[in-house]
């Protein structure tokens, strides 16, 4: 008896029987590859079932009501939500009209799938097989996708923490939007390699011995930059190829976190370190929530180098991102798009819940505040520290009210009062990056309306107007917030 992945590869080629690509190959060779993709990311078999099917609703034949009969309801959805995601972008196909507001279309694009965030995936899966086949259309049109890839969807996989993903994109559309800049970068960063791969061998060895010698467990390897990376890179250092330390890095795998910082002390006990090279994404994570640790050396040969240490489980998010996190947390995100909340989900990982919200918000008619909604999406993050340690992102320009709702909204609506690194502050007061915030609550507070101009985040403004309920006729319009 055939099963249910082999049931979709079979009614999709059915389905598009007949059907070519600009290659000349059959239709069914590409819903096969997103199909390939979305099996090497880790992903559910409804998510893969689906990416083998994403194309049949709006291209054949097949109803949805088919799909929904042969492979269930969640399937039928995801389906449903990859064609509608393909409607969301009309009017936005020409990539020169709408880079000024790049980011209010990669908003449409989040909210478009933010019932379930599995649909970007597989369109993402979509557009990477369609991108890596890219040599069989003309040469305009091979230039408008790569540069729409480039500008949009390669930021996309990025906010998702996607990183293989968003390497193999960037350079597939930067080889076509700028072909003379791609070569010239990538015979750089080939040479570069050659004349220094005895350095990195000898390096290697060097650390493995030692780590070995410490009864470290641990996998070395190199990691050489991207040709897009790099070029982003050298305008930011005025194309000074000397000023780029990391364009090659020994990445070191270990088992946990103690043992990411002790390695880290072995490393600088062998390596001098360069002043102001350390970087710790462990203590405070990416905004995506990328981990490692990163410090840059200097040799005795006077070689820099760049390590970057994590564990396990924070190079598979670093490769993956969020299929790796759907991975680890399929069963929380499968319930909360059923009852269309999210709760108790990793900390990067909550700004989904904004745009479930949102796309709630859009399927009753109501109008959505894009602009509170970008903010948060977009915003340069900071991280604060609770008093016992915990670490939690907030936008840039938070306030402690959004700070007490993040932690949990029974916390918010009791606020007396806050504490910032260890003195009492005003809850006007905008937080900063590394404070350590302390809440203060008492049980007879009650949520206020007045505290709506104490409020940056929507996430917080949601869940005080819950907790008001029917006097929100007369809220006040957020003011902006006080510095310190």
């Amino acid at each position: 008896m055939a099963t249910r992945l082999e049931r979709a590869v079979e009614i999709a080629t059915k389905a598009h029987e007949g059907q070519l690509r600009k290659s000349g190959e059959p239709y069914i060779v590409h819903p096969k590859a997103v199909m390939k993709i979305l099996q090497d990311w880790g992903m559910d078999e409804d998510t893969i079932i689906a990416g083998v099917l994403h194309d049949t609703v709006e291209d054949t034949d097949l109803k949805l009501e088919d799909i929904k009969n042969e492979f269930g309801e969640s399937v039928a959805f995801l389906v449903d939500g990859v064609t509608k995601l393909g409607k969301a972008r009309e009017g936005m196909r020409d990539i020169d009209t709408y880079l000024p507001q790049t980011k209010d279309n990669m908003l449409r694009l989040f909210v478009a799938t933010g019932s379930d965030i599995r649909v970007l995936i597989i369109k993402l899966a979509d557009r990477l097989h369609n991108l890596r086949t890219l040599s069989a259309l003309p040469p305009d049109k091979q230039k408008k996708i790569a540069k729409e890839s480039l500008e949009v969807f390669a930021p996309l996989a990025d906010r998702l923490n996607m990183g293989r993903l968003r390497v193999e994109m960037s350079d597939i559309s930067f080889s076509y939007v700028d072909p003379k800049r791609y070569e010239e970068l990538k015979n750089l960063i080939e040479e570069k390699n050659r004349s220094g791969a005895k350095t990195m061998k000898k390096i290697t060895d060097e650390v493995e011995a030692r780590l070995k010698e410490e009864k470290i467990k641990a996998e070395i390897s190199g990691r050489v930059k991207s040709v897009y990376s790099l070029h982003r890179k050298l305008a930011k250092h005025g194309q000074n190829i000397n000023e780029i330390y990391d364009l090659t890095a020994l990445r070191i795998i270990v088992e946990d976190i103690t043992t990411c910082y002790l390695v880290l002390g072995i490393i600088h006990s062998m390596y001098m370190p360069m002043n102001g090279r350390i970087k710790d994404y462990i203590a405070m994570p990416k905004q995506n929530g990328y981990q490692s640790i990163h410090t840059t050396v200097i040799t005795k040969d006077k070689r820099i180098i760049e390590f970057q240490i994590r564990t396990k489980e924070m190079h598979e998010y670093a490769e993956r991102g969020l299929a790796a996190s759907f991975y680890y947390n399929e069963q929380k995100l499968t319930e909360s798009y059923k009852t269309g909340k999210i709760q108790h989900l990793p900390t990067n990982l909550l700004w989904i819940m904004e745009l479930q919200q949102a796309a709630a918000q859009l399927k009753e008619g109501k109008k959505v505040d894009t602009k509170k909604l970008r903010l948060n999406l977009f915003a340069e993050k900071i991280f604060l520290y609770t008093p016992k340690g915990d670490i939690i992102d907030l936008p840039k320009g938070s306030l402690p009210l959004d700070f007490a709702y993040r932690l949990h909204s029974e916390i918010g609506g009791h606020v007396t009062g806050v504490k910032i690194n260890g003195k009492m502050a005003n809850l006007n007061t905008q937080l900063q990056h590394g404070d350590v915030v302390e809440i203060l609550t008492s049980k007879e507070q009650t949520a206020k309306a007045g505290w709506f101009d104490k409020i940056f985040t929507s996430h917080a403004r949601q869940k005080l107007k819950q907790q008001l309920g029917g006097v929100m006729d007369s809220i006040p319009k957020m003011a902006p917030p006080k510095k310190k």
